[in-house]
């Protein structure tokens, strides 16, 4: 008698509704944004790009981001590694490919589409 009973435990247990593969199932996880603004000192178009950064990052990748300030006058050896011509420069180091953005990123759609977060627009 004990036998069947065990027997109906282990049948019950696999009988009921499990996910599939549910002992490899891993919740859905964000990618994590690695940005590096590029600037040349603290000029009013260097804070203006890291403003307008910030807004669309909390707007977008809601908190899955990181961003990097580097200040070239500061380390100018540091523009060589991502070939930095002009600056402020937002590149998008992962996800992978990476993606470079010139500019103070006022132009919301051409840095999202940039960015991969909006697809372009249509045929015109």
């Amino acid at each position: 008698m004990a036998t069947s009973k065990s027997t109906r435990s282990r049948k019950t247990a696999k009988d009921s509704p499990q996910p599939e593969n549910s002992a490899n199932a891993r919740p859905f996880k964000r990618p994590l944004w690695e940005l590096r603004l590029y600037v040349a000192g603290m000029t009013p178009t260097s804070i203006r790009a890291f403003e307008n950064l910030k807004r669309l990052c909390e707007e977008h990748m809601h908190g899955a981001y990181k961003i990097q300030v580097v200040d070239l006058l500061e380390r100018p050896m540091l523009a060589r590694g991502d070939q930095i011509i002009a600056v402020p420069t937002l590149v998008r180091r992962l996800p992978t490919p990476v993606k470079k953005i010139i500019g103070d990123l006022s132009n919301t759609e051409r840095v999202l589409v940039g960015l991969d977060l909006r697809p372009a627009g249509g045929w015109r």
